[in-house]
C-alpha cells in the first residue's frame, strides 16, 4: 500500500481527473527503469485521459553512482518547468550517464548551467529526493522500477500486459464505485 499519497509536490503527467493514478518509484541509472519508460508511453497511448503518472525518485546510489545527481538535475529542471523533458532525456542517455552528460543534457534543454552547478553544490533538491525515497521505503519499495496503481503495489512485472491488466482492474474498480446517496433531509 502506498504510504505517501500523491501531493502537489509530485511530478505528474496526464489528466488531473484521471481515474487511475500510476505512481512509479524510479532510478535514472537503472536499466529496468529505462526499459519501463517505453511501457509507460504505451500505457498513455492506450489509456489516454484515464491515466495519470506520478514519478518519484528512488536512487539506488550504492550501485548507481550517478542516480542521485541525475535526480537532482531532474528536480532542477522541474523548477524550470522542464521536468518531463529532463526525465525522458536522462533515460534516453542512460548508457553514457555521467556528470558531464547531465550538464550536456541541461544545456540542450536551455537550463542555466551556473544555477544547476549551484543547486548541486548546495544540495538544493536533496530533501525532496530523500522524502521520495523514504516514502518509497515506507511503502515497501525495495527495488526499481516499482509501481503503485491507485495506491496498491503492483507486484507483477513492468511489462505492458501486466501493468495494463492492473490498470484495467483499477479502472473497473473505480468505475464500479459510486458515492453514497445523500441522506434525505428530515422533515421539519
Amino acid at each position: 500500500m502506498l504510504q505517501t499519497p500523491p501531493t502537489p509536490l509530485d511530478h505528474r503527467r496526464g489528466d488531473a481527473d484521471a481515474v487511475v493514478v500510476l505512481v512509479e518509484y524510479g532510478d535514472y541509472q537503472c536499466p529496468h527503469c529505462a526499459a519501463a519508460q517505453e511501457v509507460v508511453e504505451s500505457l498513455f497511448q492506450t489509456f489516454d485521459t484515464e491515466l495519470q503518472l506520478v514519478f518519484r525518485h528512488f536512487p539506488l546510489s550504492t550501485v548507481h553512482p550517478y542516480a542521485e545527481v541525475a535526480a537532482q538535475a531532474a528536480e532542477f529542471a522541474g523548477a524550470h518547468n522542464a521536468f518531463w523533458r529532463m526525465h525522458e532525456t536522462l533515460f534516453a542517455n542512460q548508457p553514457q550517464l555521467s556528470v558531464p552528460t547531465i550538464f550536456a543534457i541541461a544545456e540542450a534543454l536551455h537550463l542555466p548551467e551556473p544555477e544547476l552547478r549551484e543547486a548541486l553544490d548546495a544540495g538544493t533538491f536533496v530533501a525532496k529526493i530523500r522524502a521520495d525515497f523514504i516514502g518509497g521505503v515506507r511503502s515497501g519499495v525495495n527495488g526499481t522500477p516499482c509501481f503503485f496503481v491507485n495506491g496498491l503495489r503492483h507486484n507483477g512485472d513492468y511489462s505492458f500486459e501486466s501493468l495494463s491488466s492492473a490498470i484495467f482492474d483499477a479502472r473497473g474498480a473505480a468505475g464500479d464505485w459510486r458515492p453514497p446517496s445523500p441522506s434525505p433531509r428530515p422533515a421539519l
